[in-house]
């Protein structure tokens, strides 16, 4: 096996610390829904965009790539919002695949999840068979659990589902060599503070914060030395502000989302990928 091709936990040690060794990916593409699109997280240079995680992962790991003297990372990223699993793996995956990436995340399953007759064993079984499929071309893959939703009075009733399905992400990263950035680990998410008013994506400093995760996760040290996953807990809301704001959410969110699924409508039919092309990131943000 090749240096490139090594999954991050077998690379023999290095005598630098990790956050200077660059990183040895040069193409990276992130694949998936709404998660990786960014929702919720505008870009602040193009205001008609959304930006998240991946798009942050990506320029962290350019920066420390052209730090180090070395092409910036060239990056593309499919993901859609409302897309389930099935068409992630059957539409993105083999798009991705034929761009010849040596990094791609691959996150999927919360939209098929939150439909109670999803079969979390077919699910695992198509996304192990894609993640081989990656595996196979030499790309290192990144995976993702999800979030702990205990403390949301309704997502909280696909708490069980959501365990087994980590479960078997964290049982295909083992036979596969990927890696897993752990979601339902993060004690900050449990906090308000990072979630949208829709309170299922995530708010800019949350995605900032899965972002240096997904360091982690690929065995490279937080951009931050002093990184803290926590945050410092603030008293709940009167009881009465809390049932006025749970009104609001069904409303204006809970509602719509119900109604799209009866129709069989997803809030990303008509959109396309935001970064179709495999492109550098220079200056700190990717080239469309």
């Amino acid at each position: 096996m090749t240096e490139s091709t090594r999954p991050p936990s077998t690379l023999p040690p290095s005598t630098q610390p990790p956050s200077a060794v660059p990183p040895r990916w040069s193409r990276y593409v992130a694949v998936g829904d709404s998660f990786t699109e960014g929702l919720w997280d505008i870009d602040p240079d193009d205001e008609g965009r959304c930006r998240g995680w991946a798009d942050i992962l990506a320029t962290r790991l350019s920066s420390r790539r052209t730090d180090a003297g070395l092409p910036a990372l060239e990056y593309a990223n499919f993901a859609i919002r409302g897309r389930l699993l099935g068409p992630i793996l059957a539409d993105q995956v083999p798009t991705a695949i034929a761009l010849q990436p040596d990094l791609v995340s691959l996150v999927g399953g919360g939209n098929d999840i939150l439909r109670p007759t999803a079969d979390l064993d077919a699910m695992a079984r198509n996304l192990e068979a894609a993640v081989a499929r990656l595996r196979a071309t030499g790309a290192d893959v990144l995976l993702s659990t999800g979030v702990d939703p205990v403390d949301s009075p309704i997502v909280r009733r696909t708490r069980g589902r959501i365990g087994i399905y980590n479960t078997h992400i964290w049982s295909i990263a083992r036979r596969q060599g990927a890696q897993v950035l752990d979601l339902w680990g993060m004690r900050s998410l449990r906090d308000a503070r990072l979630w949208a008013p829709d309170r299922i994506h995530l708010t800019t400093e949350g995605h900032a914060r899965v972002a240096q995760a997904a360091l982690v996760a690929l065995d490279l040290a937080p951009d931050d030395a002093a990184w803290d996953d926590s945050l410092a807990p603030v008293p709940p809301a009167p009881r009465r502000q809390r049932a006025l704001a749970d009104a609001a959410w069904l409303r204006e969110y809970a509602y719509p989302w119900a109604t799209r699924r009866l129709r069989g409508r997803s809030s990303g039919d008509l959109r396309a990928a935001k970064r179709p092309v495999l492109g550098p990131i220079e200056a700190g943000r990717a080239v469309r």
